[in-house]
């Protein structure tokens, strides 16, 4: 019986090295529809990400990139991708991020929302 479950954990090993670093939150959300601008666009992993080669943006409908350019991986918490956002417009945005998790994975997305201020 033991032999069976040291084989069965063998196999399950590998399969849990490949795994990728998954987006489990995004603020906004997406395809949020907000009253009001964010002040940054903020993305959590499943997994730490690489500083040096994860990169986060924010662009408009007329693919004009809107942030500060300063994408910052949480000192606290190395799952955590943002960048600041000047006071945005009423419109459609989208987050575009490409991250390298520890495990040596890239994983690219993108997170629409849009900004509707109540009238």
């Amino acid at each position: 019986m033991t032999r069976r479950l040291l084989l069965a954990l063998a196999l399950l090993l590998p399969a849990a090295a490949e795994a990728h670093a998954v987006l489990t939150k995004s603020t906004p959300a997406r395809r949020a529809v907000i009253a009001a601008s964010p002040p940054k666009a903020e993305l959590v992993f499943n997994e730490r990400l690489e500083a040096a080669y994860s990169t986060l943006s924010v662009w408009s409908a007329a693919n004009v990139r809107v942030d500060d350019g300063k994408v910052v991986v949480g000192p606290e918490d190395p799952r955590r991708l943002s960048v600041a956002l000047p006071p945005l417009a009423r419109g459609r945005y989208v987050v575009k991020f490409r991250v390298l998790s520890v495990d040596g994975h890239i994983v690219e997305g993108t997170v629409p929302f849009e900004v509707r201020p109540r009238p």
